[in-house]
């Protein structure tokens, strides 16, 4: 009997090609059975030169120079697509590619609809210049976004454990459900649930026998961890003494803006602190 394949997106500036994604999204893929398709986000706004880099031509010469840089410009993307195709090749996974022209992010939440995944670079701009992360874009992406996402730090290192955030909001379960759907073979590394109470609060976890006999389904040899203090400070305080590799799971990034003003997301402060990638999953409603 043939199994059904998940599909996954790996997407890319062809402009400034992200080599840690790949390397993310071939892992993924082949522990997920997962089709890959690699989204070029070619944006017709994207070139790789500023006017200041073209201010001293004019007429003809400008056409030409402009030309020239647009000819290499189309050759770098060539160039980028043809080594997402060997890595996928190499690995043995099934692929296909996407050359979107249009505006990135909507071209990006559009092809979002119709994926289980989306793996990213942290460091995305789409743009000639570097941001801080969480980028502009990405964070437009994670309010927005249709799917789970995977957003990667910009050096690969193999995934060899799984911790799940856990604060009892739907949001969490509804992530560590999620990552379970999609890769049932990560189900085999080291499982961490991680839930942080205030001083005060016993160590009990919220919803404590709900939650344990749902993660016994899903994750049967997760280890718990419960600590205490404000959320973000400790989670980032444990990680980073973490001695392996891990892929963080978490839920609940999208707060309206007012909010967001105040306190940003959990998700914010690991991309800022940390550098592992981060499995994102909402709910909608």
């Amino acid at each position: 009997m043939k199994t059904t394949m998940k599909k996954f997106i790996a997407a890319f500036d062809g402009l400034d090609f992200s080599h840690s994604t790949i390397n993310y999204s071939v892992f993924l893929a082949k522990h997920s059975d997962a089709h890959l398709v690699g989204v070029f986000l070619d944006d017709f706004m994207r070139r790789s030169y500023s006017l200041t880099d073209i201010a001293h031509y004019e007429g003809s010469n400008l056409d030409k120079h402009m030309q020239r840089l647009d000819e290499k410009d189309k050759e770098e993307r060539a160039e980028n697509v043809e080594v997402f195709e060997k890595a996928c090749q190499a690995a043995g996974i099934n692929y296909s590619i996407h050359r979107d022209k249009n505006v990135a992010i909507q071209e990006l939440l559009h092809e979002s609809i119709y994926a289980d995944l989306v793996i990213i670079s942290e460091n995305e701009t789409l743009t000639r210049y570097e941001e801080p992360v969480p980028t502009r874009f990405i964070r437009n992406l994670l309010n927005d976004v249709q799917c789970p996402v995977v957003v990667a730090p910009p050096k690969y290192q193999p995934v060899n454990k799984v911790i799940l955030l856990y604060d009892g909001e739907p949001s969490s379960v509804h992530a560590v459900r999620t990552f379970s759907y999609l890769f049932e073979s990560l189900k085999s590394f080291h499982t961490e649930i991680i839930t942080v109470k205030s001083l005060d609060e016993s160590l009990h976890l919220p919803d404590g026998r709900l939650i344990k006999e749902f993660i016994k389904r899903h994750f049967p040899k997760a280890e718990y961890v419960v600590l205490k203090g404000q959320a973000e400070d400790v989670i980032i305080k444990y990680l980073q003494r973490e001695k392996k590799h891990p892929l963080i799971v978490l839920g609940a990034y999208r707060r309206s803006s007012f909010s967001r003003m105040f306190r940003p997301s959990m998700a914010d402060y690991l991309l800022q602190h940390l550098e592992m990638p981060l499995f994102i999953a909402h709910n909608k409603s």
